[in-house]
């Protein structure tokens, strides 16, 4: 008797947990994507890349997200005068089931920048 009452909640909560850990996942791998854009962008790894710009090798690490993710890369100078790349990276995350309350759909996006080498 007690579990039927309780079961709709317990459902409810493994999928919110369920959703939680993906959307964790998923910003993991937004931020190594950043990360690699950025790295490659500050030109310590472009004699040994296999890329050839930025957003490609941002993009390397998302082969499991579908659409791929938008890649942002901006360049610029900081307070201290050096040159700086930041590359962001967004994408749109759908949930597994839809409920009342819960978002159907999060916009996550992650940046990263580096000092670009002389």
């Amino acid at each position: 008797m007690e579990l039927a009452l309780l079961l709709p909640f317990l459902m409810f909560l493994f999928v919110v947990c369920v959703d939680f850990a993906r959307v964790f996942y998923y910003s993991q791998t937004l931020a190594s994507c950043a990360r690699n854009g950025a790295l490659y962008g500050s030109n310590l790894v472009t004699a040994q890349s296999p890329y050839t710009s930025a957003e490609q090798a941002a993009l390397a690490d998302a082969t499991n997200l579908s659409p791929q993710p938008t890649v942002t890369t901006t360049t610029g100078t900081d307070a201290a005068g050096n040159a700086y790349v930041k590359v962001s990276v967004a994408w749109s995350f759908h949930t597994v089931a839809s409920f009342p309350g819960v978002p159907n759909s999060v916009n996550l996006s992650r940046s990263c920048q580096m000092r670009v080498a002389k």
